[in-house]
């Protein structure tokens, strides 16, 4: 008997609707068009600006839509992952509010902290547990509020970051089906904490009146070293993903990269030696939304993805954490896709 294959049979998304574009932003910071264009890429982000709304909102927008397109019954879901840096509360988890508000009655939750590659990291446990016989369907959700812990007084962080959510729904395959979740690379180095970072909030600095008024509840990050860790890691995570399963430029269909810079991007797809064409990005209008950058790219190149595509699915974030995936698409995607808002 053949092994389980877990496919992606779906994919959701959701943007908020207030565009902060480059104009806007340089009227509230020191910089402008042309800089931020020219370091990273990044024409505008959507912000989540309700009051009282957070990551559990966009998820769950973002998953009840992949419910909604793929038809399955939300009684036959067996887990919710969650993959986010900006959770809701400290506890409960920001996933079993999803959960809950999806009415999923036959379902466990879980967040998977994982920061730029949490969405990667839980797409890989969503296939072993599926690849178990264990489970049939479980949906992955990558999320994240990045306003909530961005400083807009910080010119060299405020430009980078938005806010979104994507999710997918990953299910069972019989042991004949050639296509789904392949392969993955994943490493941990551990050196990526002084150069990435929020200093208070943890149970190392917990809040008080010192840490808010030395705004140490903000995203901190050494843009330079990250750059260049995240160059090095990101372009050899996908030359050895490929090299041992036998793919090329001759082969490969996407390269789906986590979107924290538009140069990142282009080395990656230069060490795999493929035109840009074939490299899904929209960096240029969601910015960096963390562990949602995937699976809203998969959601904004679905009606082009064809079944039996090659994709490699490539991130960098804090910790330093890093890795890549390969997978063949299941479907064809011009059937399913929903118009990106």
């Amino acid at each position: 008997m053949g092994k389980t294959r877990a496919i992606i049979t779906g994919v959701g998304g959701y943007v908020p609707d207030y565009v902060l574009n480059n104009e806007e932003l340089s009227r509230m910071v020191e910089t402008n068009d042309e800089w931020i264009m020219t370091r990273v890429g990044i024409k505008e982000r959507r912000i989540l600006t309700e009051e009282g709304l957070g990551t559990s909102y966009m998820a769950r927008k973002a998953a009840k839509m992949v419910v909604k397109k793929t038809g399955v019954d939300p009684d036959t879901i067996d887990a919710l992952i969650l993959a986010t840096s900006t959770a809701d509360y400290q506890f409960p988890s920001t996933a079993s509010i999803v959960l809950g508000k999806l009415g999923l009655k036959n379902a466990f939750a879980f967040d998977f902290w994982g920061a730029c590659c949490g969405f990667l990291y839980a797409l890989d446990n969503a296939a072993s547990l599926i690849e178990s016989g264990r489970y049939k369907r479980i949906i992955v959700v990558g999320a994240d509020k990045m306003s909530s812990m961005v400083d807009y007084t910080d010119r060299a962080t405020c430009p980078l970051f938005g806010d979104g959510a994507g999710a997918v729904l990953v299910e069972a395959a019989d042991e004949n089906e050639e296509m789904g979740y392949k392969d993955s690379y994943f490493r941990t180095d551990g050196k990526g904490l002084p150069f990435l970072h929020m200093k208070a909030g943890g149970s190392v600095c917990p809040p008080s009146h010192f840490t808010i008024d030395h705004r140490l509840h903000f995203l901190y990050q050494e843009g330079r070293t990250v750059f260049r860790y995240a160059v090095t890691n990101m372009s050899d995570d996908c030359a050895l993903i490929a090299e041992r399963n036998g793919l090329s430029k001759d082969n490969i269909t996407w390269v789906v990269p986590h979107q924290a810079n538009m140069r990142i991007i282009e080395a990656v797809a230069r060490r795999l030696e493929l035109p840009m064409e074939q490299v899904m990005v929209n960096i240029e209008h969601f910015g960096n939304t963390s562990a949602a950058t995937i699976p809203l790219a998969l959601w904004e190149y679905e009606n082009r993805l064809k079944r039996g595509d090659n994709l490699i699915l490539t991130a960098f974030g804090a910790g330093f954490v890093h890795g890549a995936s390969y997978l063949r698409w299941a479907y064809d995607g011009f059937a399913a896709a929903a118009p990106v808002k």
